[in-house]
């Protein structure tokens, strides 16, 4: 509970939250509570959320999809990951109530939520970006999707391998250097509506390193950000994502050290709310063998995921 103070690095003891957004701007990350108080989810359950949603246009996001069609046949990226954002605004109810629903999920959903000053966001990500206890670091590569009945067919989709394999291939190589990795054979997580690729991957570290140089090394993963990942494609990658309204917290790291151990997230499957101003942000992997039409119907899946578990 607040108050918070704040902290460039995490504390030795205690409890502390992560809190920044995808470009990791701030400074002072940590947010030290003044009190840690333990609430069942049900305590939170406020009611029904009603929001009037505006209607969705393709043609945002065709413009930056063909610019990233460009950039990779002029060789700057292999893939990157533009976000489309649904909006909406409160009719009635309060969306803190939304954090009474992150209960019940199921183990492959990581719930997470913040609210601060009438702003806020929540969610249940199936990423998990790293947990770290004892140098045995764990993370993951979860990327490819299609819906539940297509899962037969989905394993054997070249186009979704391909955009798995450099995710995973890019993590196992990025990470070589701070330990020694073990990957996992890769297989299809079902999420209800939906399914994903996802590789378990496991670090036994060196030695120590801060939480935070191992947090910006990991984020953003190609998951959820460019490939390769330089500061040209970065900066490429935050200017579609502003164009096309990106939450600025979306798809950011979101962890809690708790005693020596420190697990994060990234902030996928989530709502995010500005006084009466509500948010579902999607995003898909475009890579060169990407075609619209099924971006497009990527993007509305994993929306309409979000917005059938939260019931809004």
């Amino acid at each position: 509970m607040g108050p918070f103070s704040e902290a460039e690095e995490c504390p030795r003891e205690g409890v502390a939250f992560y809190v920044n957004d995808f470009q990791l701007s701030d400074s002072r990350p940590w947010r030290i509570p003044s009190e840690v108080v333990e609430l069942s989810l049900e305590d939170l359950s406020q009611g029904d959320l009603e929001v009037d949603w505006q209607e969705m246009s393709v043609e945002g996001f065709a413009g930056v999809f063909t610019e990233i069609g460009e950039a990779i046949q002029r060789g700057i990226f292999e893939k990157s990951v533009p976000v489309v954002t649904e909006m909406g605004k409160i009719t009635a109810g309060c969306p803190v109530s939304l954090i009474g629903k992150l209960a019940g999920a199921g183990e492959s959903f990581y719930p997470y939520a913040w609210v601060h000053q009438g702003k806020g966001f929540c969610g249940l990500t199936p990423e998990l970006l790293l947990h770290l206890r004892k140098g045995r670091l764990k993370t993951m590569a979860l990327a490819g999707t299609a819906k539940a009945d297509e899962k037969t067919i989905f394993a054997f989709d070249e186009k979704e391998i391909r955009e798995h394999e450099y995710v995973a291939q890019t993590l196992v190589a990025s990470l070589s250097d701070i330990g020694m990795v073990k990957r996992s054979t890769r297989r299809v997580m079902n999420l209800g509506s939906l399914v994903h690729f996802h590789t378990p991957i496991e670090v036994f570290m060196y030695g120590d390193y801060p939480l935070e140089y191992l947090v910006r090394k990991m984020h953003p993963t190609p998951a959820l950000g460019p490939l390769p990942r330089t500061e040209e494609t970065m900066s490429m990658l935050v200017d579609w994502r502003k164009r096309l309204g990106c939450p600025a917290y979306f798809g950011a790291p979101f962890g809690i050290f708790d005693h020596g151990e420190f697990h994060a997230v990234v902030m996928i499957r989530g709502i995010h709310w500005s006084g009466e101003e509500i948010m579902v942000p999607s995003g898909c992997g475009v890579i060169e063998a990407s075609r619209l039409t099924n971006e497009w119907r990527e993007l509305g899946l994993k929306r309409d995921a979000i917005k059938q578990r939260f019931s809004i």
